[in-house]
């Protein structure tokens, strides 16, 4: 999944759509095709439709945070075919594939000597050297270090140098070294997360789609599953699908429309017969109880990907 250069080329806005293609772009999406981009204002100026599009449309495929590396492989005018290297996908045995404007790029000297800092907040606002706001940047996003003290967390970012208050993100010397954590850690965090707004491709906390929700409520504490709700079912470790009472907080439970085999939802196990998921465009993210529902007919497969019982003694705090 992950491979060393002496240059890479990351994101650099916020957070960046993936599109199928360049023509996928409609005259409603301007706003988040530059840099920066104007997230919110998407978002806020995007009907229902438009938001149902990108899925029926086959218009996005995921998203990238700041300073997420991807791999390129040919650039045609003003846009990069890409490869999402930390985003597991059968599509590409290197990571997942899609289309990025060209200006929401940037080639980086690698730095990893110092480890890297991921973000804990829902947001977080990265700082100048002068202690003046750089831009805001999104739950999970995970920067190298320079150097750190108890107040700020010095990181290398696509705008140069930049300081996050260290209370704020999470140290680890690798990136698939952050400490791995419990389910019941997992779903508390989730749960900071309620009333999120579902939105396909999401992988930032302005809205996730389903197994976006799954892939980063997992990628915040230590495990890197593959991106998609179907790629994930076939990982992990095989749980009875026929006695809940195996089931454990932190297992994924996965659903196919009834006499189809392909997955086409994701919730995670929230314990005493309870799943928290982030549900389809025009709902957000909620805790549910499955007696009763549609999910019970159509439950496919559980995995399990966490291996730590316990709550860790330092849980991961989300503010």
């Amino acid at each position: 999944m992950l491979f060393q250069t002496s240059t890479t080329w990351v994101c650099s806005v916020a957070v960046a759509m993936v599109w199928t293609s360049p023509e996928s772009v409609r005259k409603q999406d301007a706003v988040i095709l530059g840099n920066p981009v104007h997230f919110p204002k998407w978002l806020e100026e995007s009907k229902y439709e438009d938001l149902l599009n990108l899925c029926d449309g086959n218009c996005v495929q995921t998203q990238v945070l700041y300073g997420e590396p991807v791999f390129i492989k040919e650039i045609v005018g003003d846009w990069a075919k890409i490869i999402c290297i930390w985003q597991p996908n059968e599509k590409d045995e290197r990571g997942y594939p899609g289309w990025i404007p060209l200006v929401q790029l940037k080639e980086m000297e690698r730095i990893s000597d110092f480890g890297y800092a991921k973000v804990r907040l829902p947001k977080a606002q990265v700082w100048t050297e002068e202690r003046k706001p750089l831009l805001v940047v999104s739950f999970n996003t995970i920067l190298p270090i320079i150097d750190s003290d108890d107040e700020y967390t010095r990181v290398y970012t696509p705008h140069g140098e930049a300081l996050m208050l260290s209370e704020e993100v999470e140290h680890s010397p690798g990136i698939e070294s952050f400490v791995k954590r419990s389910g019941n850690d997992i779903i508390s965090c989730a749960s900071k997360f309620i009333e999120k707004p579902c939105c396909w491709g999401g992988m930032s906390s302005y809205g996730y789609d389903c197994s976006g929700f799954s892939y980063n409520m997992f990628k915040a504490h230590g495990y890197f599953i593959p991106r998609d709700a179907d790629d994930q079912a076939r990982s992990g470790e095989e749980v009875d699908i026929t006695n809940s009472s195996k089931w454990v907080i932190g297992d994924l439970l996965f659903f196919a429309d009834e006499g189809s085999s392909k997955v086409r939802h994701v919730g995670i196990y929230y314990g005493n017969g309870l799943m928290i998921h982030s549900p389809t465009t025009g709902q957000a993210v909620e805790i549910i109880e499955l007696e009763g529902t549609k999910f019970v007919n159509e439950l496919c497969a559980v995995r399990r990907y966490v291996k730590v019982v316990e709550e860790t003694s330092e849980p991961l705090k989300v503010g």
